[in-house]
């Protein structure tokens, strides 16, 4: 998979160039990764509902054909886009999600921090008292009643470090991935983050690891292509 560092791009064009890509028949172009950060932009996903975007003053609010609800994208956040033929790569939909986030996780680990995942809610989450612990959460993923209404998500305690959301068309995976590095994060106080009044939002920065962007971005696109390139479970 070739791995391209975007810079910094626009979103619009960007999105549009993700279905130009991803439009062509896969034998045509190789599968890529591309890696940017956005200039200051709310996106709404295809369950994205406008009352979730609180006060967007001048920032742009760009609906798109993802997963999931509103997030904002602005400098200093990594955002991955793996371009991608799952059923070339032997991978499910929930497997794909599974390893976008292990991903994450990863990285994380490999500059000190422990990340967790939350029942109901995909992204990666960092507890704000010790983004450092490795203990387990006490709000463990429940178990799903069947006939019951599903759990809802606890965030006691943590902070939302990476988003998550993805499209797949025709068996091929585009959108992606995000992960703050050390952004502004007042913007997030304008939305309802992933559709979750009061969600608090972390980066990097903010939890005291000095990591730069490039090393950020360069660690979570190797992360990508080793989890990505494995046929079957990782």
């Amino acid at each position: 998979m070739e791995i391209r560092f975007l810079g910094r791009a626009d979103y619009a064009p960007t999105f549009q160039a993700m279905k130009d890509f991803i439009a062509q028949p896969a034998p045509d172009q190789r599968e890529q990764l591309w890696i940017c950060e956005h200039p200051p932009v709310f996106t709404l996903g295809l369950a994205g509902r406008p009352e979730h975007v609180l006060a967007p003053g001048g920032i742009p609010v760009v609906p798109t054909d993802r997963g999931g609800q509103v997030t904002y994208h602005g400098p200093g956040q990594v955002v991955a886009y793996p371009l991608i033929d799952l059923r070339r790569r032997g991978i499910f939909v929930k497997e794909y999600v599974h390893r976008l986030e292990e991903a994450v996780l990863r990285t994380l680990a490999r500059f000190g921090v422990t990340g967790h995942r939350v029942g109901g809610a995909p992204g990666i989450y960092v507890r704000l008292d010790d983004p450092f612990s490795h203990a387990v959460l006490a709000q463990r993923p429940r178990q799903h009643v069947p006939g019951a209404p599903a759990p809802q998500p606890d965030f006691g305690g943590l902070g939302k470090i990476a988003a998550l959301g993805i499209k797949v068309s025709q068996h091929r995976g585009y959108h992606g991935v995000a992960l703050n590095v050390a952004m502004d994060l007042e913007p997030f106080a304008r939305i309802n983050p992933c559709g979750y009044p009061g969600l608090q939002t972390v980066d990097l920065s903010t939890i005291g690891v000095p990591v730069t962007w490039d090393e950020a971005a360069r660690e979570l696109a190797a992360q990508l292509g080793r989890l990505l390139a494995i046929q079957g479970t990782p």
